[in-house]
């Protein structure tokens, strides 16, 4: 069995399920609503509903006629801290880069070239 964030990465792979999770941010929808801007059938929409439901990432609830579908947004955040290592070893070397450019501007600057 696939560790949990496998599942939420594998979800996030497909550009249709990330554009469903875009309008979920907006607020609850129905399967209905969720479809409407995309050219495939219910079911198919239900199909990646299912993946993102698994994966954490949304929540299914019925309230009479109306089945609503909200993101669930801890999913995210374990994203989130899983990447912020890496995050911060990027701001890292990106500090380190902009250093070493300022050392060479002023290097420049002392011996009077001009670009």
């Amino acid at each position: 069995m696939a560790d949990r964030l496998s599942d939420t990465f594998s979800a996030l792979a497909d550009p249709t399920r990330r554009a469903i999770l875009a309008r979920l941010a907006l607020g609850e929808s129905s399967v209905k609503e969720l479809a409407e801007p995309f050219e495939m059938s219910l079911p198919a929409v239900s199909k990646h509903l299912k993946v993102l439901e698994r994966a954490g990432l949304i929540s299914r609830s019925r309230e009479a006629q109306w089945r609503p579908c909200r993101i669930e947004p801890r999913a995210l955040q374990e994203v989130d801290t899983w990447l912020a290592d890496y995050r911060r070893m990027w701001e890292e070397r990106l500090d380190r880069l902009e250093d070493y450019l300022r050392q060479l501007q002023s290097k420049e600057k002392k011996h009077g070239r001009k670009r």
